[in-house]
């Protein structure tokens, strides 16, 4: 099996060489059996040469300049005027009247009598006896003591140690952000108003008088009693009279009103950051170190000892003795006795007196406010662009080209003897940094020739 694909392998190897030295028309395009005379040019040919220029096209940028500008914002104002107002309090007087009245008064007479009593007085007398004790008395001694001991002794040291700890730094970022106020706009409007604008009118009334008895003569029955009414008599009284007038009044109302403005706010946050500082630190160790001191010691020993004391004692004895006193007598009568008093009663009137009352009002003015607003403008800027053309270069010279018949390129010293633009570009990327257009090189519109463009 392996011969048979061993030789299929060759067979088809041998094929493929046939058909590479025959070419694609049974030989006829094939160059490797034609004469080197055959493969030199006949004839002028035409090659493309790449151009590279750089040209520069205007570009229209927007860019915002902060302005200034003002406006009159309306600003409500709070004063207070002072308004003189009388107004009546109720006063109450205290006034007094005189009233006599009776009372009973008791008098008291004083008489003296004589008292004799007994009475017991004591006399003291003072004698001493002996009250002697005994008392123990300390007696101190002091003597000295060797006493050892082992103290820590502290021997500090200073070492520096990384000390790493996280700030956070303020980092102010200015947005801005819309607010919506609320500004009372004033509206008027018209209300009715119905006022009485009435008067008093004087009234006479009359009044009839009474009715009494009087004596009549009469011719036949002679004199008789009969009711007879008096004359009557007029007053006079105020009558209101009303009339209801309809008026229409101006009525200014404020109605709340929103209004958006854009302010620029700062927006701080905290960024956090690591900071490594050294720190001294103050190390500690004990050292062991034995002290020897001596300690003064006191001993306490008691002696006996007797101490006399003479104690007083006093005594008493009660001796009996006669006094006479003096003992005064009350005795009591009832007098009468007239007295005057004053009787206070209460009197009110009505005293007036003056407050000064605060009206305040709403005031509006207008006051200039400046604020900042950012104004498009539209700025030209020249922007570089490179435009690659492929200009035709027709080459005759037949000596300078290589004796092979696989390529048709000219030397690499050979000159074109002519050369037409053709009318196809190729545009290239920018650079980066663009050289700055002058008047001398930058071409104008009219002057560059209009031509169809291919980007790279």
């Amino acid at each position: 099996m392996k011969n048979v694909i061993a030789g299929v392998v060759a067979a088809l190897a041998f094929m493929f060489a046939q058909d590479a030295n025959a070419g694609s028309f049974c030989g006829a395009a094939s160059y490797n059996c034609c004469p080197p005379a055959a493969c030199q040019p006949t004839a002028c040919y035409t090659s493309c040469k790449v151009q590279r220029q750089t040209c520069y096209r205007t570009v229209y940028e927007t860019q915002y300049e902060p302005q200034q500008y003002t406006y009159n914002k309306t600003v409500y104002e709070t004063q207070c005027e002072d308004q003189n107002v009388t107004c009546y309090r109720t006063v109450n007087e205290t006034h007094y009247r005189e009233q006599q009245y009776t009372v009973c008064k008791r008098v008291a007479e004083t008489s003296c009598r004589e008292e004799r009593y007994t009475v017991s007085r004591p006399v003291w007398e003072t004698s001493y006896r002996d009250c002697s004790y005994t008392v123990c008395k300390p007696v101190w001694e002091t003597h000295e003591r060797e006493c050892r001991r082992v103290v820590c002794r502290p021997v500090v040291e200073t070492q520096m140690r990384e000390c790493r700890r996280t700030v956070m730094r303020r980092v102010v970022k200015t947005i801005n952000q819309e607010r919506c106020y609320t500004v009372m706009k004033p509206v008027t409007s018209h209300r009715t108003v119905y006022k009485n604008c009435g008067h008093w009118v004087t009234r006479k009334v009359y009044h009839p008088g009474p009715i009494v008895p009087r004596l009549v003569c009469d011719p036949c029955s002679g004199p008789r009693w009969c009711m007879t009414r008096c004359a009557g008599f007029h007053t006079c009284h105020r009558v209101w009279c009303p009339r209801v007038v309809a008026q229409q009044v101006p009525c200014t109302t404020y109605v709340p009103q929103v209004v958006r403005k854009s302010c620029p706010v700062q927006i701080c946050r905290m960024v956090p950051e690591c900071v490594v500082t050294q720190v001294p630190v103050k190390v500690c160790r004990m050292v062991r170190d034995e002290v020897v001191t001596r300690v003064p010691v006191r001993t306490c020993r008691w002696e006996r000892e007797v101490v006399s004391r003479k104690v007083p004692v006093r005594t008493c004895r009660m001796v009996c003795e006669e006094r006479v006193r003096k003992v005064p007598v009350t005795t009591c009568r009832v007098v009468q006795e007239v007295k005057t008093c004053r009787v206070p009663y209460c009197v009110s009137k009505q005293v007036p007196y003056t407050v000064t009352r605060r009206i305040s009002r709403c005031v509006a003015k207008q006051v200039p406010v400046t604020c900042t607003r950012m104004v498009a403008k539209c700025v030209p800027r020249q922007v570089a662009y490179e435009v690659c053309r492929l200009v035709p270069v027709t080459v005759c010279d037949a000596g300078d080209f290589c004796s092979g018949c696989a390529t048709g390129t000219p030397a690499a010293g050979a000159q074109p003897s002519g050369a037409v633009e053709s009318d196809t570009e190729v545009l290239k990327p920018v650079p980066d940094n663009p050289p700055t257009p002058t008047p001398e090189t930058a071409p104008s519109a009219k002057s560059r020739p209009a031509k169809t463009t291919l980007r790279a």
